[in-house]
């Protein structure tokens, strides 16, 4: 009798040590490795795609329920997915909402509290940057935190708005305007809502709250009939990642880095980081898409009805695919690549400086923003340079296009609009890759390395154009269209 109970204690031992060994064969270490990503980076897109069964426990269960139910929901599952993904770190997240309901609280609709705000929020973020900085991209607890610190930012901005007179402030301003007090369970769920936590979109309080009090829907006393459009956007963010996944493998910026890059040909290191410029983007729209699947599930994404009394779902839109593909223009990659926060910097930053009465210096100082909010790194500043001096280049060559008979009629001649647009793309890409390059390459010597490879040709070839094009138009341009346009 001993000996075969102790026979079957040491089966299950050893039944036990051969399922351990197969758990941890299955470990998400391997998986990643498996599928050439970080373990970070699988927690990450496990955890967007966790959105969705939430989604739908929240549509099913929750919709029409108690807002503190609600509240207390996203608080508790978007704390969950911190901890998941980055452990007691979410620590950093928590005192910032605490110390932000805190400032709300004691200051008031004050510019004290916006200044307050704006000063110890972005300083935090700033100094989680310094203080876990690498020379690569990590998955870590700054990457929500710079998406906590744009919706904190704003959340005050608005709260302060909520205190002014309604003339004075915009159409725009009035949308936003906070005029309730919110509570600590509101400005969590806010902060933690799973469909935006950890990569965006922003959304404003105001919107948030009308979720939790189900006005977000297209169907009034029933669950919004978003699943079709929710699904659409997941599958066009598979397609994304799939193909992110399948051409990362080949196309890295390692290479960039490479000894083999540099010594091909000028023309092949151009087209690879066409190329490359291209496919990196592709993780961004990926995550995107299928994030705003999740917002246009839960009901977030509700934008009305259009003239046709037909639904639409674009309020978290961070991609307008089609634009993004198609549009040869860097103005139109600006405007159809992460909409929101382009739209937040607009509405809380650009047009609050309108006081300097110089647009170009505010938007010069919005991209200094944007770039700071990204890291603390050179390449970030040198990429928000870069698009600055692309945008006012791109500006100036459509306007002389216009402007200028010659051009204009040169450029209507139909049978060469597919060679313009080959042209227009092949630039338009060639140099959002060069712009790319200091981005995600981050320090000095790697993205100088690169740049001294391909002969500066990004910086070379929009600051002769800025130069050179005012004498251009002088050239073509005839005088009365000149004194047309001053007029």
């Amino acid at each position: 009798m001993a000996s075969a109970a102790e026979g079957d204690v040491g089966a299950a031992a050893e039944l036990a040590t051969v399922l351990r060994g197969g758990f941890q064969n299955l470990s998400l270490n391997k998986l990643a490795t498996s599928l050439g990503a970080s373990e970070q980076a699988l927690r990450l897109i496990i955890s967007i795609f966790l959105g969705y069964p939430l989604a739908l426990f929240y549509r099913h269960y929750l919709f029409y329920k108690d807002s503190y139910l609600i509240h207390l929901f996203h608080a508790f599952t978007g704390l969950s997915i911190a901890y998941y993904n980055f452990g007691l770190q979410l620590y950093h997240s928590l005192l910032c909402v605490v110390l932000q309901f805190l400032i709300l609280r004691l200051m008031g609709r004050t510019i004290t509290a916006v200044l307050t705000t704006f000063c110890f929020q972005m300083a935090y973020l700033l100094a989680g940057y310094y203080y876990t900085a690498t020379g690569n991209y990590d998955i870590k607890w700054t990457m929500p935190h710079c998406v906590l610190t744009l919706k904190l930012i704003g959340l005050v901005i608005d709260y302060y708005d909520g205190g002014k007179d309604q003339k004075s402030l915009s159409s725009e301003q009035q949308k936003y305007a906070i005029r309730g007090v919110p509570s600590l369970l509101e400005v969590a769920g806010f902060s933690y809502f799973y469909g935006a936590f950890l990569v965006g979109p922003q959304f404003s309080m105001n919107h948030y709250m009308k979720l939790v009090q189900g006005q977000l829907t297209d169907l009034p006393g029933k669950i919004p009939n978003s699943t079709v459009p929710a699904l659409k956007r997941l599958s066009l963010g598979l397609v994304y990642l799939v193909g992110y996944t399948l051409l990362s493998q080949h196309i890295t910026e390692d290479y960039l880095l490479t000894d083999d890059y540099e010594n091909r040909s000028f023309w092949f290191r151009c087209l690879y980081m066409l190329v490359w410029g291209k496919v990196v983007l592709y993780k961004y729209v990926a995550c995107w898409l299928v994030t705003e699947g999740v917002c246009i599930l839960t009901g977030l994404g509700f934008h009305g009805l259009d003239e046709l009394g037909r639904a639409k779902w674009d309020t978290c839109a961070n991609m307008k695919v089609w634009l993004f593909e198609t549009d040869p223009r860097f103005t139109g990659t600006i405007a159809s690549f992460n909409i929101n926060t382009n739209a937040w910097v607009a509405r809380y930053f650009f047009k609050r400086l309108k006081f300097l009465g110089n647009k170009q210096l505010s938007q010069g100082l919005s991209l200094l923003f944007l770039s700071l909010w990204h890291g603390l790194h050179s390449g970030y500043l040198v990429c928000f340079q870069m698009e600055f001096l692309i945008v006012i280049v791109e500006r100036q060559a459509a306007s002389l296009i216009q402007d200028s008979p010659a051009l204009s009629s040169l450029a209507s001649v139909r049978v060469l609009q597919p060679l313009y647009y080959l042209v227009q793309q092949t630039i338009h890409w060639l140099f959002m890759g060069y712009s790319m390059t200091a981005f995600c390459l981050f320090t000095w010597d790697k993205w100088l390395k690169v740049y001294k490879s391909v002969y500066f040709l990004g910086h070379v070839f929009f600051l002769s154009l800025l130069f050179t094009l005012p004498y251009v138009r002088k050239a073509l341009v005839p005088r009365k269209e000149k004194l047309k346009k001053m007029e």
